[in-house]
C-alpha cells in the first residue's frame, strides 16, 4: 500500500493540473470541408469558396472573378480565382511569398497594394500578371517594426486615401512612437502620412457607411481585466483627429487600472456600441449587395476570430450589429458553429460582399473561403 500511494498522488496531481491547463488551451480540430454545425438564419447557406488557401486573412475584390488575400504566419499573398464565373473558386495563385505578415491587401486603380508589418509594397498592372507579378514598388518603409499588434488590415477610403493601422506594441501601454496605437492614413503613393484615429489598441478591420462615408471600424479590448472586461468595440470615426481612449480608457466608461492615472472617460471618444468581451472582433463590412434581404442593406457584419485566454470561449463566429439613421440598435449573432464545446473548426477572419450579394468569410484555422449566400443564391 505504501509503495503506489505516492505514485497515485503524482498521477492524481498530474491531472489536477491539466485539467486546470484546459480551460486555457483549447483544441482545434480541422472540420470537415463544410463545418457540420453551422448555424444561420433560415433561407441563408454556406459553401466552400476556396479550400486551398493556408492562413487566410484579410481579402479584397479586385479585377472581375478576382479575390485577392493576404496571410500572418505564412508570409504569402494569393489571387484566388473563379475563372468560369460558377460562384466556387478554381485557382488559387500565389502572388508573393517570403514576406513579413502580410495581413492586408487593397486593390485600387489597377495595383494591389500589401501591408507588412512595417512597410506598404505595390504590385502595379497585377490584373495582367497574376501569373509572373512583376516585382513590387516601395511605397513606405519607415512604419514602426513591433511584432505585437503588427500585422495590418489596409483600404482605400473614400477620399482616396490609404488607410494603415498601427496596433499598440503591448497588452496595454503608452507607445514610445506617437504613431503606436491609431489610424493612419497616406496618398496612394505614400507621401503625407498623417494621424486620423488616435487612441486605437488594435483594429484589424473597417470600412465606411455607404451613405454618409464616415468610417467605421472594430477594436480589440486589451486582456488580464477579466473575463468580462474590457469589451472589444465598434467605433465611429466621422472627422479626423477623434480620440478613442486607448490606453486610459476602455469601452464605454471603463478606466484602465494601470494607465488611466485620474483621467475622466468622458474626454474620449466612447465606441458607438460596446461588443463582448475577448471575442476577437475582426474584419467588418456594411452589407451592400442585394442578395440578402432589405433587412440586412447597410447593416454591419462583424467577424469574430474567437478568444485565446478566457476560462469559457467565445466568439468563433459572425455578429451583426444593426443601425438606425447610423445609430446600433441592436448586436446578434449572425452564423455560428466554428466552436462546439471548445472543439474548433474555423477561425473567422474577414468578411467581403461580392458583385452577386454574397458574403465571402476568411478563416485562418482552416485555410478557407466561404460564401454566404441567400435563397436562389444558393450553390446548387
Amino acid at each position: 500500500m505504501k509503495r503506489w500511494v505516492p505514485g497515485l498522488l503524482v498521477v492524481l496531481a498530474a491531472g489536477v493540473i491539466l485539467a486546470g491547463l484546459a480551460y486555457y488551451f483549447i483544441p482545434e480540430f480541422p472540420g470537415s470541408p463544410v463545418p457540420p454545425g453551422i448555424r444561420l438564419p433560415p433561407g441563408f447557406s454556406l459553401a466552400v469558396y476556396a479550400d486551398t488557401v493556408p492562413g487566410a486573412r484579410s481579402m479584397t475584390a479586385g479585377p472581375p472573378g478576382v479575390v485577392f488575400v493576404g496571410t500572418r504566419g505564412e508570409g504569402k499573398v494569393y489571387a484566388v480565382l473563379d475563372t468560369n464565373q460558377d460562384q466556387k473558386a478554381d485557382r488559387t495563385l500565389t502572388i508573393a511569398s517570403g514576406l513579413d505578415s502580410p495581413n492586408g491587401v487593397a486593390y485600387w486603380d489597377g495595383s494591389l497594394y500589401v501591408a507588412e508589418v512595417s512597410r506598404i509594397l505595390r504590385f502595379d498592372r497585377i490584373g495582367e500578371e497574376l501569373e509572373h507579378p512583376s516585382p513590387p514598388t516601395l511605397v513606405r518603409d519607415d512604419l514602426p517594426t513591433d511584432r505585437t499588434h503588427g500585422w495590418k488590415f489596409i483600404a482605400f477610403g473614400p477620399d482616396g486615401r490609404l488607410y494603415v493601422p498601427v496596433g499598440a506594441p503591448c497588452n496595454v501601454c503608452e507607445g514610445a512612437d506617437p504613431r503606436h496605437a491609431a489610424i493612419l492614413r497616406m496618398d496612394p503613393d505614400g507621401s503625407n502620412l498623417e494621424t486620423y484615429a488616435p487612441g486605437v489598441r488594435n483594429t484589424v478591420g473597417f470600412d465606411w457607411d455607404p451613405d454618409t462615408g464616415d468610417l467605421w471600424f472594430t477594436d480589440n479590448g486589451r486582456d488580464w481585466m477579466g473575463e468580462d472586461l474590457p469589451p472589444d468595440e465598434l467605433n465611429h470615426a466621422p472627422v479626423p483627429g477623434m480620440h478613442f481612449g486607448f490606453p486610459f480608457c476602455h469601452g464605454t466608461g471603463n478606466p484602465d487600472p494601470e494607465f488611466n492615472r485620474g483621467r475622466d472617460c468622458t474626454g474620449y471618444t466612447p465606441p458607438a456600441r460596446d461588443l463582448p468581451a475577448h471575442v476577437a472582433s475582426l474584419g467588418m463590412r456594411f452589407y451592400t449587395g442585394e442578395m440578402f434581404p432589405d433587412e440586412y442593406r447597410d447593416q454591419i457584419f462583424i467577424a469574430e476570430h474567437g478568444s485565446w485566454n478566457r476560462v469559457v470561449p467565445t466568439g468563433y463566429r459572425i455578429s451583426l450589429v444593426r443601425l438606425d439613421h447610423g445609430i446600433p440598435v441592436s448586436y446578434e449573432v449572425f452564423a455560428e458553429g466554428w466552436l462546439e464545446g471548445r472543439a474548433v473548426s474555423g477561425r473567422p477572419v474577414d468578411l467581403l460582399v461580392m458583385p452577386d450579394g454574397a458574403l465571402l468569410v476568411s478563416d485562418d484555422h482552416a485555410g478557407k473561403i466561404y460564401r454566404i449566400a441567400y435563397g436562389t443564391g444558393q450553390q446548387g
